[in-house]
């Protein structure tokens, strides 16, 4: 995907009227008439129709170039034709390289997002996916381990930016009780990913040696090559739209306001998200890179194996979208984040108590588990966003949300060892445990918002998102 085809599409499109502020809107929104409800409920149509889709297929890519080495780890294995054989990989090589990929990542979130206030969206995300899909494409020319290694590392460098990204994108066109669904469209992608990895792998797995090539070369080649003024919005959708964000309009400042940044990392609430987040963010890894590995332990074989992938991630994303829903529809960010916690721990301590022979329970449990490993994050990311107060703090908060992640995201990267098949107790063990707790810290600071909502009473400030 070219620079020039995301400049056209929905994420670019709509810069202009964003770039142009220059102040934070404090003010309350002011009621809108009847009248004023119609455009507004056609803006939102028009921005959905615009944003949605584009979003969606990045982050789609995106999540497709992560994950298709696990794919290709075990990809015609039965041949000796897997990225270990052939790149002469040992499985800690193999670990060592799935690891840079999220230093990388934790180390240029923050960063990157920070390059959307200097650079604009636009011309910041369009390099980024030209990027990712370069360097993914480069992985299937490989021949080593040292190669290989390095460009992960450089793959979690591009791709650090567009998941908070797009996120913090989203809060200059959405209300906070509108961002849940939102944000959950794209990170569906992930699950989709999932899905489309498991199709596309045991399809690309039938071409093992054409052109010369084994077939996890063309898996890399194949999922790595797809990679204004706002004229569509009439100038009265242009005024409604400011006024229906009202207080929640996110204005982005010319520079960065190191003083908000300041407070945003002082912060000790904030990092009560990040903990949150960061519990889930081991699940997420750990299946987007391990799920063709721990169905083989379910009792499915090679090429077999990338079929079963699929059935997960598809529960996982109706769940993530039902669960999104909920959170919008009713504004409970905590409660719906810490019950989709519960069902992924509980569903992991099943897993790795469950006799190994019974092999369609448990591959029931991973569907489960799945869909609760995904149907946090949308209300964990939309939840840190709306408890920002302003833009320099909403860019940093997103981007520290995702990369304070990246500690448990690395254990996840260790945590299925080899030794431990087919039951990978270990594994579904530690993953329950961070899921657990992320359930506790939810429902924590679902009850400290409360209170601190209870104490507003009578006020016009701000409520917090709870």
């Amino acid at each position: 995907m070219s620079t020039e085809k995301l400049k056209s599409s929905g994420t670019a499109a709509c810069t202009t009227i964003v770039e142009q502020r220059e102040v934070e809107m404090t003010d309350p929104a002011p009621v809108l008439t009847e009248a004023e409800k119609i455009i507004e409920r056609r803006i939102v149509r028009k921005i959905d129709c615009r944003l949605i889709p584009i979003t969606a297929l990045i982050y789609l890519l995106c999540f497709i170039d992560r994950s298709n080495i696990g794919n290709a780890k075990i990809l015609n294995s039965d041949k000796g034709d897997d990225i270990l054989h052939t790149n002469h990989m040992s499985t800690y090589e193999y670990t060592i390289a799935l690891m840079l990929f999220l230093v990388a990542y934790c180390l240029f979130e923050v960063p990157s997002n920070l390059m959307i206030k200097i650079a604009t969206p636009r011309r910041w995300l369009g390099f980024l996916v030209m990027s990712f899909g370069a360097l993914c494409a480069g992985i299937g020319g490989t021949k080593n381990a040292a190669s290989v290694t390095a460009l992960r590392f450089f793959l979690g460098a591009a791709e650090a930016g567009v998941f908070p990204g797009m996120i913090y994108y989203f809060s200059f066109w959405y209300r906070p009780e509108e961002l849940a669904k939102r944000i959950a469209t794209f990170i569906c992608s992930a699950a989709l990913s999932g899905a489309f990895g498991g199709c596309i792998a045991y399809g690309v797995g039938h071409i093992n040696g054409a052109g010369g090539l084994e077939a996890w070369r063309w898996l890399f080649i194949i999922e790595g090559i797809p990679s204004q003024d706002v004229k569509w919005l009439t100038d009265e959708e242009k005024d409604v739209e400011q006024r229906r964000l009202g207080i929640h309009g996110n204005a982005v400042a010319k520079k960065i306001n190191w003083q908000d940044a300041k407070d945003v990392l002082l912060d000790g609430r904030m990092y009560m998200h990040y903990a949150a987040y960061g519990c889930a963010g081991c699940g997420v890894a750990s299946l987007s890179l391990f799920a063709p590995t721990i169905v083989q332990g379910l009792g499915y074989g090679g090429l077999q194996a990338q079929l079963y992938t699929i059935p997960p991630y598809a529960a996982a994303y109706v769940f993530t979208i039902v669960c999104a829903y909920l959170s919008d529809r009713f504004m409970q960010r905590g409660i719906v984040a810490a019950g989709s916690s519960l069902l992924g721990a509980v569903s992991y301590v099943a897993l790795a108590t469950i006799p190994g022979e019974h092999f369609k329970v448990r591959y029931g449990l991973l569907c489960l588990a799945t869909a609760g490993v995904f149907g946090g994050p949308p209300s964990l990311c939309a939840w840190v966003g709306n408890n920002s107060r302003t833009t320099t703090a909403g860019a940093l908060a997103t981007a520290l949300n995702v990369a304070v992640a990246g500690p448990s995201q690395i254990i996840g990267v260790w945590i299925y060892r080899a030794q431990d098949a087919p039951i990978y107790r270990l594994g579904h063990g530690v993953n329950a445990g961070f899921l657990f707790l992320s359930t506790i810290i939810c429902s924590c600071l679902s009850v400290y918002y409360r209170r601190k909502n209870a104490k507003l009473a009578g006020t016009n400030e701000l409520r917090w998102s709870v």
